[in-house]
């Protein structure tokens, strides 16, 4: 079992124990991190799973597929590694983690 520590726009975190195997956004949703919505189920279709990863842990959260891409194009709050929670999957590689919520999702 690993840790992720999601961290709101006011800086308060959540640490979060995790499986790997199962993704971010229903990381966040099973411990009632606030700020993430996962709207559309995890379905790549709501962007309200917007994640900010910090760069040197960016490469751990595997590609992004065309899906995704579209739909953090239409975010106005993306940034350079933003993803969507529910396109990653935690991993053993990414215990320790610590990713940043954006002030609003979409």
């Amino acid at each position: 079992m690993g840790k992720i520590t999601f961290i709101e726009n006011d800086k308060t975190e959540h640490v979060t124990e995790f499986e790997a195997g199962i993704t971010l956004m229903q990381i966040a949703l099973d411990n009632a991190v606030p700020g993430i919505d996962g709207d559309c189920g995890g379905e790549c279709a709501c962007g309200t799973c917007h994640l900010i990863v910090p760069d040197e842990w960016f490469d751990k959260t595997g590609p992004i597929n065309d899906a995704e891409e579209q739909m953090l194009s239409m975010t106005p709050e993306r940034a350079k590694t933003s993803r969507l929670g529910c396109q990653v999957k935690a991993t053993e590689a990414m215990d320790g983690m610590a990713v940043q919520l954006p002030e609003f999702q979409m």
